[in-house]
Parts: structure tokens; sequence; C-alpha cells
């Protein structure tokens, strides 16, 4: 008896559950989240395996401390952890600063927030080092890294404040130009 009643209350515990990202919106900075695992649930007395259903307006995570961020180009298809908070957040999410609860759900379904940034094994990274910090794109075609003292820029143009760094041009105090980069 105990066991289904410890069961039952489970069933509705959230806790964290990877997600394949929908959509996303800039303004918000929100997305709409498929969770990937699916959930055995009785139906008509039959236990069948469903989908649960898509969370809508789910906050992302972006490190972020001392006045400066970190932001990515979210698109569909990413994977993310959607992580349920312990209370419900409404009434923090849209007004900041302590609030007090606006219902007392707990680890439900529309609390989550979204690490993006976790991946499953078919999207590991190629080439991924293990000797210095990288800022790159998935197929590591263009970079910018970070080994020691040294930072190494690989693309096919650099641009500092709109100009571009390979072929931007001074003019030699002998006359004639100086610059480009060979």
């Amino acid at each position: 008896m105990y066991r289904v009643m410890l069961d039952a209350s489970n069933a509705d515990l959230r806790v964290a559950c990877p997600g394949i990202i929908q959509s996303f919106d800039a303004s918000s900075q929100t997305v709409t989240v498929q969770l990937a695992i699916r959930e055995k649930v009785n139906i008509d007395g039959n236990q069948e395996w469903t989908d649960m259903p898509v969370l809508v307006d789910v906050p992302i995570f972006s490190p972020r401390a001392g006045g400066y961020v970190l932001t990515f180009p979210v698109a569909a298809g990413d994977e993310c952890l959607v992580v349920f908070g312990d209370m419900c957040m409404d009434a923090w999410w849209q007004n900041g600063g302590v609030q007090n609860q606006v219902d007392k759900r707990r680890h439900d379904l529309s609390d989550g927030f979204a690490l993006v940034g976790i991946w499953s094994q078919p999207r590991n990274v190629s080439g991924y080092s293990t000797s210095s910090a990288q800022l790159r794109n998935e197929s590591g075609t263009a970079y910018v890294e970070i080994s020691g003292s040294n930072v190494n820029i690989v693309g096919s143009s650099v641009t500092i404040n709109g100009r571009d760094f390979m072929t931007h041009k001074h003019t030699d105090p002998q006359g004639g130009q100086t610059g480009g980069v060979v």
C-alpha cells in the first residue's frame, strides 16, 4: 500500500530531463521544448509509452555575472537539460527579486529552466581540445582558442571594429601603405 502511495506521489514529481528545443524566442529568451524521454502511463488499464507535453515559455540559462553575459544562437533541434524548480517561479520570473508563490505547486512541468549546451552522444563535438579553451562552431572550422597567454583566432575573415583585419592597411610614414596580414 505504501509503495503504491509513493509511486502515485512521485508520478508528478519532476527534477530534470533532457529535451529538444523546438523554437527559440530571442526577445523573451525562452524556448519551447519537447522532453526527450517518454513516460509510461496507464491509459484505460494499459501501460503505454507517451510523449510528455511540449513545454512552452521555458527560460534559458546563459552564463551571466558581473554585468556580462555569454549568449549563443539557440536554434530548433538543439538539445538541453530542463531542470524543474522546487516551487512555482511565476512571480519571480515576471518581477525579479524575492516574491511569494502564486501557486503551491512543486517540481511542476511548468517551472522548468532550459540549460542549453547539454548534448547526447550522437552530437559529440569532434576534435574537442583537452589543452586549450575554445569558442567554436560545432564543425570546428572557426574558433577562438586560448592556450596559456596565447590567443588564436581561426576563420576566413577577422573583423575588428568593422574593419577586416586581414586586409586592413595603414599609411606608412615614408609614403605608401603597410598592413594586411600575410
